[in-house]
């Protein structure tokens, strides 16, 4: 399968043009929700980058879209789905331009191969303990969410696993847990002006995108309540014979990113979105 299967097709993607300002590209990251944004040339239709909302972020000076675009690795039509799989596996992409020539033609994500995965699209023989990660992020359900947000930072991983009292799995806590309930707070320490004017709602929201990851940058307030208390409690778990093809369907289905792998009540691994590509290698 080649990845001009399971793209995203140029037609049905947001872009934008330079010459062009930041406000060109401000109101499609808001209403839309994306976190970037393809770049094409105004008068050729040549593929320039990516424009991220860290971007912005990173540079709230800088008005001039030139200068935000992002110079990103990109693949052509023809490549194997496959082969952009074990790229996405080895790297820290979520996404890749499709392009040929100078000219854009879509846009493939990791979620765009988790669903060929669902779909039966491409031959995906594994089981859950085959492509699980044996190393669990976890944290404790009385942990302050302030001490926990920094834990998921450390170790660098967008989830926790939460355990109770018994050292079991009771939830979930991931960085849309802890920005959904954080708020920016603008003080002495500030690190700027609004991305846009007066548009704080969608500096948060960006800041959202990113993850928590990026808090430590900004002046971020978080809730000192114990986790327990945000966490996503409907904890979601495969056994560890689910099939790579049944455990793409859960992640799609549920709109998650990662899923415990349990063995009877025992937490044995973590099947991220990411590991899912292991079976097409």
């Amino acid at each position: 399968m080649n990845v001009a299967d399971a793209m995203t097709p140029r037609d049905s993607l947001v872009t934008s043009v330079v010459p062009g300002s930041r406000t060109d590209v401000l109101d499609r990251l808001q209403d839309d929700e994306f976190s970037s944004i393809p770049i094409v040339n105004d008068e050729t239709g040549a593929f320039r980058g990516l424009v991220s909302r860290e971007q912005l972020i990173a540079n709230p000076d800088e008005d001039q879209l030139a200068m935000l675009v992002e110079d990103v690795p990109t693949v052509g039509p023809d490549a194997e789905l496959e082969a952009v799989a074990r790229r996405f596996r080895d790297g820290d992409q979520r996404r890749l331009p499709i392009v040929e020539g100078d000219e854009l033609l879509g846009l493939v994500t990791i979620t765009d191969i988790v669903h060929a995965i669902a779909n039966s699209e491409v031959a995906a023989d594994a089981t859950a303990d085959q492509l699980m990660q044996t190393g669990v992020n976890a944290v404790h359900q009385a942990t302050p969410l302030t001490v926990a947000e920094r834990e998921l930072a450390f170790a660098d991983e967008p989830y926790g696993v939460v355990l109770d009292e018994a050292g079991s799995p009771t939830g979930m806590l991931t960085e849309v847990d802890v920005l959904d309930v954080a708020r920016i707070v603008e003080g002495e320490e500030s690190t700027g002006d609004s991305i846009a004017d007066d548009d704080d709602d969608w500096k948060w929201e960006a800041i959202k995108a990113i993850g928590s990851r990026y808090l430590p940058t900004r002046n971020v307030q978080i809730p000192a309540e114990p986790v327990e208390m945000f966490m996503t409690d409907s904890l979601i778990t495969v056994g560890q014979s689910k099939s790579a093809t049944d455990t793409a369907q859960l992640l799609i289905t549920e709109d998650i990113e990662q899923v415990p792998v349990v063995s009877g009540d025992t937490l044995v691994g973590i099947l991220r979105d990411t590991d899912l590509l292991e079976a097409l290698a």
